[in-house]
């Protein structure tokens, strides 16, 4: 069986509202879980949305520019968050680009992998630019038809390492909608890593994605529920967070360590002895009887004749006197 580790990304988003400070509390939190990457998404509002794009129905406060250009980072702060991630929290920094321009701030900002959001894989001029780099890709796939997944695959599959996350664009997403099935049916129609992204309430989802082979395991992260923003409410918080992290890689080395059945038996021979079953007899029996059903029973300890060997029992003689109770052993035997 091939082996495997989990990469696990903390979603942190745009929770940080604008502020280096929270980003960094966000990833330091984050690392202590256990996690392999933080990502955060990049957003230039005039290069990616015109001004009377409808607002998400999230937005109820302020318009999705207002809150975009509230929270947006520049390019010596996302320099500085990539090299906290990296240097002092040994974390990978990941963020997803929504333009063109945002992908020219994330490349001068060092970044390694791109993250290609749900919205983004029918954005065909952005995902060529981005496989111009020839960098690492993970690409989700929320949002789309298999057409539309085949077209952005067909761009990046010649040019960088891809991995596609199965996703659905829920908030939140019942578990019955997941679509753990397209894990396979993604695996073998791009022959490449496949992930999941998950948006279900819960950890139960993604630890079944990484039973099913996923490399990828992509999941919103949070300080705490109440804070404000798109994403909160139906994010993690720390505590379950690494709890889903711990449980991803107790999968991790059940699944990539393989065991010796005759060897564990040796190793678990006291375990038999107090749970096992020796045969013994359920009456005095006297020299010159033949053995019976009838005068066997079958008690712990498991030091004596193995219940499993009855048959060998049965019909032989009794050479010198068994008491009642008393472990069976061949050399009363004839």
């Amino acid at each position: 069986m091939k082996k495997f580790n989990t990469y696990i990304i903390a979603e942190i988003g745009n929770t940080h509202e604008g502020s280096v400070g929270l980003a960094k509390q966000f990833i330091k939190s984050a690392s202590k879980c256990g996690v392999n990457a933080v990502k955060f998404q990049t957003h230039i509002f005039e290069a990616e949305s015109l001004s009377d794009a409808p607002n998400p129905s999230y937005f109820n406060s302020e318009t999705r520019k207002e809150y975009f250009e509230r929270t947006a980072f520049n390019l010596q702060q996302y320099k500085e968050l990539r090299r906290y991630a990296k240097d002092e929290c040994n974390v990978d920094f990941l963020s997803s680009p929504f333009s063109i321009e945002a992908v020219d701030m994330l490349i001068a900002a060092g970044i390694d992998v791109f993250k290609i959001p749900s919205g983004e894989v029918t954005n065909l001029p952005l995902l060529e630019y981005i496989s111009s780099f020839g960098k690492k890709v993970i690409l989700s796939s929320g949002m789309s038809n298999w057409q539309e997944l085949d077209e952005a695959v067909d761009i990046f599959k010649q040019k960088c390492e891809l991995v596609i996350l199965q996703c659905t664009s829920e908030y939140p997403c019942l578990p019955e909608n997941a679509g753990l099935n397209l894990l396979s049916e993604m695996r073998n129609r791009y022959n490449c890593e496949v992930g999941f992204s998950d948006h279900t309430i819960g950890i139960a989802v993604p630890i079944a994605a990484a039973v099913l082979g996923a490399t990828v395991i992509e999941k919103h992260f949070t300080l705490s529920k109440e804070m404000y923003g798109s994403d909160a409410a139906n994010s993690t918080e720390p505590a379950e967070f690494k709890f889903l992290v711990d449980s991803i890689r107790a999968v991790e080395m059940a699944i990539n360590n393989d065991i010796d059945k005759d060897l564990k038996y040796m190793q678990l021979s006291n375990m038999k002895y107090i749970f096992e079953k020796s045969i013994v007899s359920k009456r005095t029996l006297p020299p010159g009887h033949i053995i019976q059903f009838e005068d066997l029973s079958f008690k712990k300890p498991g030091d004596g004749i193995s219940a499993r060997l009855y048959n060998d029992i049965i019909g032989k003689m009794v050479k010198y006197e068994i008491l009642c109770n008393e472990k069976i052993n061949f050399r009363s035997l004839k």
